[in-house]
């Protein structure tokens, strides 16, 4: 496949995957068997012979080779898997996974892994692994299904986001409803220019157990109703352009009653390919040099924006080097600068949370004297976690022209961190 930019589902039970296509500009899900994108998380080996998806669970069902399943949690927990007198890595058999799953593809440049709920580990473990199969690191990134339900939402035409947007995720036994909003807040900016989903409702409902494989007629109409009084309690007082249900929970029509409340006044779509196309749009708009458009805030992203002033293009302008919506575990950065004359450094520190900015000056005494722009200086940017972060200024020298001087500065920029800053957005 020609496919460059992907995005991969991937939860406890099977994987998806999307990939960009140039030609018609959207996501492609890849099909496994007719109307059917998942592949079960399953690898299996038979001799020397690596098998994945139904193709390994089929080893088990005749009971030949040997078969690893729960691949995602046994990776989490870092755990080992014993085949006779092999034993691997947990972490290692997904990647195995990973790889099989993605060998039709030519050629990948930019992958987005999409999760049920993102965890630091999570995300390192797939960064590694999205390395290992020959993606640039800094081309890999890993979000969650409300992060992919946003970006999927805003690559559709406006007006089915022009007020909120509403997710029902339904697995056999629960149902839980999302939002995607506007919020009212920013530092400079339009309304509208960042946006958030809230998981705003949850049920158990057990009549969802009792309709399956087997549908039940009364058993429905009972889940119907619960399902009915679920949306109408999710949707009062609020004005809501489209709804989308994902999930296997959706997949036998046993809510028609429900459904004429879902469609009262609004479309509503069906599918379960909506997370996988979300990180494939993900990896599509990573893509693009100039990125536009609303900024996606969760309670892990960064609520400061730090910038410093760049000369682009013949124009002086405050250049952010850590953004908002940026997870500080992956907001280390390391650049190199000019400098013109300057006796020190202004570094601005924008909050969204207190709408306002605060400056750190860092001085320059210690450096050489030298021409305009013959001062080059080297920028890292390393958090410590997420309330410190360090700047650390190095004077490199310039080429064969000005050797380094010992000058190095460090400079630590306290932040407010996540303890309830998200949340007081409104």
């Amino acid at each position: 496949m020609n496919g460059k930019k992907i995005g991969y589902d991937l939860n406890h039970k099977f994987c998806q995957i999307s990939y960009y296509n140039e030609e018609q500009q959207e996501p492609i899900t890849m099909e496994t068997v007719v109307d059917n994108y998942q592949i079960p998380l399953v690898v299996g080996k038979k001799g020397s012979n690596w098998l994945i998806g139904s193709d390994a669970k089929r080893l088990a069902v005749l009971k030949q080779g040997y078969v690893a399943e729960n691949l995602y949690q046994k990776a989490l927990d870092q755990e080992k898997v014993r085949w006779g007198n092999d034993c691997y890595d947990a972490i290692w058999l997904l990647a195995k996974f990973i790889e099989g799953s993605l060998a039709s593809f030519e050629q990948i440049d930019e992958i987005v892994f999409t999760v049920p709920s993102l965890t630091e580990d999570i995300s390192k473990i797939l960064k590694g692994i999205g390395q290992r199969i020959g993606v640039p690191k800094q081309n890999i990134y890993v979000q969650d299904y409300k992060e992919s339900f946003c970006n999927y939402m805003l690559s559709q035409p406006k007006e089915l986001w022009q007020y909120e947007a509403a997710l029902f995720h339904c697995d056999r036994h629960e149902v839980k409803a999302y939002m995607l909003r506007k919020l009212n807040t920013g530092f400079g900016r339009r309304k509208g220019a960042f946006v958030t989903v809230d998981e705003v409702a949850s049920a158990q409902m057990q009549e969802l157990a009792a309709i399956y494989p087997v549908l039940n007629v009364d058993r429905a109409k009972d889940a119907d109703q619960c399902f009915k009084q679920f949306v109408q309690g999710v949707f009062s007082k609020k004005l809501v352009s489209s709804v989308f249900l994902v999930g296997e929970g959706f997949e036998n029509n046993w809510y028609p009653q429900s459904l004429k409340v879902l469609c009262n006044g609004r479309r509503a779509f069906i599918g379960n390919n909506l997370y996988s196309k979300g990180a494939c749009y993900t990896a599509y708009k990573r893509s693009l040099s100039d990125l536009e458009g609303p900024v996606y805030l969760d309670e892990t992203k960064m609520m400061e924006q730090i910038c410093l002033k760049m000369r682009t293009q013949g124009q002086d302008k405050w250049t952010p080097i850590v953004t908002w919506g940026t997870r500080w575990y992956e907001a280390d950065t390391q650049f190199e600068i000019l400098l013109e004359d300057a006796e020190d450094i202004e570094i601005h520190i924008e909050s969204l949370v207190k709408n306002e900015m605060k400056v750190e000056r860092v001085s320059l005494q210690g450096l050489p004297k030298r021409a305009k722009y013959t001062l080059r200086l080297q920028v890292k940017v390393l958090f410590q976690d997420e309330k410190t972060c360090k700047i650390t200024l190095k004077d490199i020298g310039f080429g064969e022209f000005f050797a380094p001087s010992e000058f190095e500065s460090e400079t630590t920029i306290h932040l407010g961190g996540s303890n309830g800053q998200y949340h007081s957005l409104s």
